[in-house]
């Protein structure tokens, strides 16, 4: 993996290869973009998260921001992101939330990785997940809510790979699947 600042520009007659991961929180989505991020030569992962507005401008629900809507992601800067890391890695691995929701970005990517989880297990993942301090379970419930309503996979997606959130990623049968270019 390497950093977008200090990577000179790649030969622009190779065509860059796009893949984007999208699933609920805790599926792991940020651990696959890793695994893939590792084992891909000059990759680079954009992880949705890091474009984010002014707090100032993203909703609040009750005492909490709310991370789980579409407006928490500044949508321009994550945009130019992809655009500019296409044209300097051969591979683009975006991972997210929202990653499927804008019908324009959806254009930059070449595969399609959703990551499945069934409420049960992301209720339980999420419970035990204190990086932010303890959630409110009604904080919890709203983060599936947000899931359901703006992170699942569109069905104008063709072919996408869907892969068990519970079972270990298995890198190679996901790299074989994927179909990557040389």
């Amino acid at each position: 993996m390497n950093d977008l600042a200090t990577k000179p520009l790649f030969d622009l007659s190779q065509k860059s290869f796009c893949i984007a991961i999208g699933g609920v929180s805790r599926s792991g989505k940020t651990f696959l973009a890793e695994m893939l991020g590792n084992f891909l030569v000059d990759s680079l992962i954009i992880h949705q998260d890091k474009y984010i507005p002014d707090k100032k401008d993203i909703p609040t629900i009750k005492d909490h921001i709310d991370w789980e809507r579409p407006e928490a992601i500044d949508w321009k800067a994550f945009r130019n992101a992809i655009v500019h890391a296409k044209q300097s890695f051969k591979y683009v691995i975006v991972e997210g939330l929202f990653v499927f929701l804008d019908e324009n970005i959806n254009q930059y990517y070449d595969r399609h990785i959703f990551i499945s989880l069934s409420k049960e297990v992301f209720l339980k993942r999420k419970k035990e997940d204190h990086r932010w301090g303890v959630e409110p379970d009604w904080y919890i419930e709203h983060i599936w809510e947000g899931h359901i309503t703006y992170g699942n996979l569109p069905e104008v997606i063709q072919k996408p790979l869907i892969i068990n959130g519970v079972e270990n990623f298995n890198l190679h049968n996901i790299i074989q699947q994927l179909n990557l270019p040389g």
